[in-house]
């Protein structure tokens, strides 16, 4: 199906040459389609978090690059996980997860947490937390900002669980400096910030 669309505005700065696009048929997806879909998504920076939960005793946390604000009234966040990780199951079946945004000088956190193949049992060992004082979830030390989260709900989406939920509790832990930087993900690998 094309579309054609009419334009009126005679100032417009429309260019003549066609995009050079890639076309999807989800109908019939190809390996080089999501390979080209992940480089191109790889194109949009975005910050590093933990996502942890606590579920029958035990933690679980991985690193996120999925997650965004949506709502200030009242502050909801919304995370992005796929469906048939650990840390999915668990979060849905809690009900109550922490995000907790990385600085530069955590990036060896977020790649323990990314790690495939991390052990159930010590999963946290090699990482520096507190408890949240109302979920009871591990909040890591020294992130920018902390975010304790009650779902309201959760949507599947293709592959991923879409979990939305109200903030019942926020704060930060990183000494405020100006060499501070936050952790960011882009084009498949971890930066930081550069002042200028």
């Amino acid at each position: 199906m094309w579309i054609t669309v009419d334009t009126w505005d005679d100032d417009a700065m429309e260019l003549a040459d066609p995009l050079d696009a890639h076309r999807v048929f989800p109908q019939q997806l190809t390996q080089d389609a999501i390979d080209e879909f992940r480089r191109l998504g790889g194109e949009q920076a975005s910050g590093v978090a933990i996502i942890s939960t606590t579920e029958r005793g035990r933690d679980h946390a991985a690193t996120v690059s999925s997650f965004l604000s949506v709502s200030y009234d009242p502050p909801t966040l919304l995370v992005s996980l796929y469906a048939e990780s650990r840390i999915a199951q668990a979060v849905a079946a809690r009900g109550a997860w922490a995000l907790s945004i990385l600085t530069a000088d955590q990036k060896s956190a977020a790649n323990w947490l990314a790690s495939p193949g991390t052990p159930i049992e010590g999963l946290l060992s090699q990482v520096e937390f507190r408890r949240g004082p109302v979920t009871g979830n591990a909040v890591i030390a020294g992130a920018l900002a902390y975010f304790e989260v009650e779902t309201t709900a959760v949507h599947e989406a293709a592959t991923h669980l879409l979990v939305v939920g109200n903030v019942v509790s926020m704060g930060e832990d990183a000494p405020l400096t100006r060499e501070l930087s936050p952790l960011v993900h882009y084009g498949g690998s971890y930066s930081r910030l550069s002042r200028g």
